[in-house]
């Protein structure tokens, strides 16, 4: 049993590395931003998502949801700080239109997790009622947060490029749902096993489809470039 949580315990650090770098991916699109004064035609949605998720997860790891979690917890709340800084940047350059909407979208989160989990806290009673609830929470917000890549893998096939489609964010999405399905066999989660297993396979499609158009593909010129950095 000791070497199954020591194993367990190392598989979740290295877990929070990996999901650590896969929060990182967007800086180069935040560092453009940040050159240009101006998000340009980014959109803060999948930021703002990655929010709500990230919070969700920080519930469910901590002991008011689930025992022996807290890699689960620490990994989400560092997320969750990171998210929060993209969206920080994105803000100051934004233009009022985009800021207002921004807003409202922050306002409906907060209000919408204070009163989730005020209501788990006090109208249920036992942990593992608790776990179900938001373990099928997190489930679907995980599955769409993984699946956000699809319209570009469908790109990808129409166009027979991989442009738009950058390595290591798709490499980073497969070693981030194979780790955490790994963790999660040690203890069996299905909350965990599940999202972050069909976010494995996403990650492989998008390896694969790399792997089949990469040779394919025209980078052209340095426009080119600006647009896969964009995407």
């Amino acid at each position: 049993m000791a070497n199954t949580n020591l194993a367990r315990t190392i598989i979740g650090v290295i877990g929070n590395i990996i999901s650590f770098g896969l929060f990182l991916s967007p800086l180069p699109t935040f560092m453009r931003i940040y050159k240009a004064k101006s998000v340009q035609e980014f959109k803060p949605d999948i930021y703002l998502a990655t929010i709500v998720n990230c919070l969700m997860w920080v519930f469910y790891g901590s002991p008011l949801v689930t025992q022996n979690n807290i890699l689960v917890l620490t990994t989400n709340a560092i997320g969750f700080a990171i998210e929060v800084f993209y969206i920080l940047i994105f803000f100051v350059y934004a233009p009022w239109s985009k800021r207002r909407r921004i807003l409202f979208i922050l306002l409906i989160e907060a209000v919408y997790c204070v009163v989730l989990v005020f209501c788990i806290l006090h109208f249920v009673p036992t942990l593992n009622q608790r776990k179900l609830i938001i373990g099928v929470i997190c489930i679907v917000f995980n599955i769409l947060m993984y699946f956000s890549p699809l319209t570009i893998m469908r790109l990808v096939i129409k166009t027979k490029s991989v442009r738009y489609m950058p390595f290591l964010i798709s490499l980073a999405n497969f070693a981030n749902g194979l780790i955490w399905v790994i963790y999660a066999l040690f203890k069996f989660d299905i909350n965990l096993v599940l999202p972050n297993g069909l976010g494995a396979l996403s990650g492989l499609a998008q390896l694969i489809l790399y792997g089949i158009y990469y040779r394919t593909t025209d980078w052209g010129d340095e426009n080119s470039q600006i647009a896969m950095s964009n995407v």
